[in-house]
């Protein structure tokens, strides 16, 4: 099953929101350090109620120790980036990919999406709307991934 991403997460309840999204779909949330809040956070574990026992959970200090993970289970990674350069619609996704989204005031580092298989984004019809909130992005990413998947 494909692997969630948090890069740098910044605001507890979207990570809450998108935990509890992985739990539902049993999909791997994989948050990079430096975080905005404490695992701990009340705010966080509010918005993933009580669903925390169900994620599959890790923890990376540093994008290093992220990288040498997915390096060692391999798999393709796939930015999400509103300066993505194809539509994640037309991406063709593959059970060991690995989702990856960036913190919520400026997206995925230039050395994260130098080194992504692709860089996708999600169209947004309204250009005055430069993105849409981290936790939607995920699960519209997510279950796009799931969807293919599955049929």
């Amino acid at each position: 099953m494909v692997r969630v991403v948090l890069v740098n997460p910044e605001i507890p309840p979207n990570t809450g929101n998108i935990a509890r999204s992985c739990a539902a779909t049993k999909t791997e949330l994989h948050l990079v350090a430096p975080l905005g809040f404490e695992i701990s956070d009340r705010y966080l574990k509010r918005a993933g109620l009580d669903y925390w026992p169900l994620v599959k959970l890790h923890y990376h200090e540093n994008l290093a120790a992220f990288w040498q993970e997915q390096q060692q289970k391999g798999g393709r990674l796939i930015a999400f980036s509103a300066r993505g350069t194809k539509n994640y619609l037309d991406c063709q996704y593959q059970e060991t990919d690995w989702l990856l989204f960036g913190k919520e005031t400026a997206g995925l580092p230039p050395e994260v999406t130098a080194v992504c298989h692709e860089i996708v984004r999600i169209d947004i019809a309204e250009p005055k709307v430069r993105s849409l909130n981290l936790s939607v992005s995920v699960s519209v990413g997510l279950f796009e991934a799931i969807r293919q998947l599955t049929h």
